[in-house]
């Protein structure tokens, strides 16, 4: 497949990635470049490949422009079934098995390498559920890259490991009986009203993107539940790792204007608890202020947690 303009306009460039069929039909995946004028035929030795997180896909334009000033060749890879890869036969984000975006990350890994070369730098870049498919993708790839930036990544489920122990029976028991069984959304869509009243500018389709989220599913709630506890028992990521989240959480059923300023959709005290399990080498940075999707925080917060990443991959000579 060639490349083709992006619907983020003609700084982008998307390409469809073929993965073959599962039990609903054809499976794609779907890379997006950042190519600004004037980059055109650049190898850079450096790239980032970006992975979003659940009923999301990529659209951060900042985020791009952000990677490339520092020099790197950045794409973004929606999954199969979200954003620019769902079709009209497939359910949105299902999967039962985290490790099929293995076929994911790699096809779009192989279009990175034949663009940049074989000796080129990748960093992984993952939020939320991104970062946990991540986190899982670099304990079972060891060598492929040189390191893993996480923005509020999803590594337990919300307030302990104990809620996922006493969950589990009933999730996996429906996820036998019912893996596709539409389990009642809890979204209150607290998370989207934070960006419009925190001032966020934010264009997003719909589509790709609902309020509330897609629906979730027991089979796809299993495997999550199953990364989860991979991670608890401890993976072994060589590569160094940066951990970013909140510095706080407000996960409540009512709207405060607090939740402008704080992650209401994930449990940041249980992130940072399982950071120490990713690797050996690994670094926690909490941001006060910073919302779920940090970059998406406003200002000067946003800017924060920019010079944070920074300063990490110069640390670790790779900025």
């Amino acid at each position: 497949m060639s490349w083709v303009e992006d619907v983020l306009g003609p700084a982008f460039q998307q390409r469809t990635l073929p993965l073959g069929e599962d039990e609903e039909g054809e499976v794609v995946a779907t890379l997006v470049r950042h190519q600004p004028p004037g980059r055109e035929g650049l190898r850079p030795a450096r790239a980032v490949l970006y992975v979003h997180g659940w009923s999301d896909y990529f659209f951060q334009r900042h985020l791009a422009e952000y990677w490339t000033s520092l020099g790197a060749a950045f794409y973004a890879l929606d999954l199969r079934k979200y954003g620019r890869s769902l079709r009209e036969h497939q359910t949105p984000g299902y999967v039962d098995d985290l490790e099929t975006y293995d076929a994911d990350i790699g096809a779009a890994l192989e279009v990175v390498a034949c663009e940049l070369g074989a000796a080129a730098s990748v960093l992984l870049m993952g939020h939320s559920t991104g970062g946990l498919v991540a986190s899982l993708w670099a304990d079972r790839h060891p060598g492929r890259v040189s390191g893993l930036v996480l923005n509020s990544p999803w590594l337990e489920m919300q307030g302990s490991a104990t809620a996922r122990y006493l969950a589990m029976p009933a999730v996996d028991s429906l996820a036998r009986l019912n893996p596709h069984l539409e389990l009642p959304n809890v979204d209150p869509g607290f998370y989207a009203r934070s960006f419009a009243e925190a001032g966020v500018e934010l264009e997003v389709d719909p589509r790709w993107r609902p309020v509330p989220s897609f629906p979730v599913r027991p089979g796809w709630l299993r495997a999550i539940a199953e990364g989860h506890a991979r991670v608890a028992r401890g993976l072994r990521i060589e590569a160094p790792v940066l951990v970013m989240a909140s510095a706080r959480s407000l996960i409540s059923p009512r709207w405060s204007r607090a939740m402008l300023a704080a992650d209401v959709v994930l449990d940041v005290e249980a992130i940072v608890r399982r950071a120490v399990r990713l690797g050996p080498v690994v670094t926690v940075v909490r941001v006060d202020g910073g919302l779920h999707d940090l970059v998406l925080s406003p200002e000067p917060v946003r800017g924060r947690v920019f010079a944070e990443i920074t300063r990490w991959c110069a640390v670790y000579g790779w900025g």
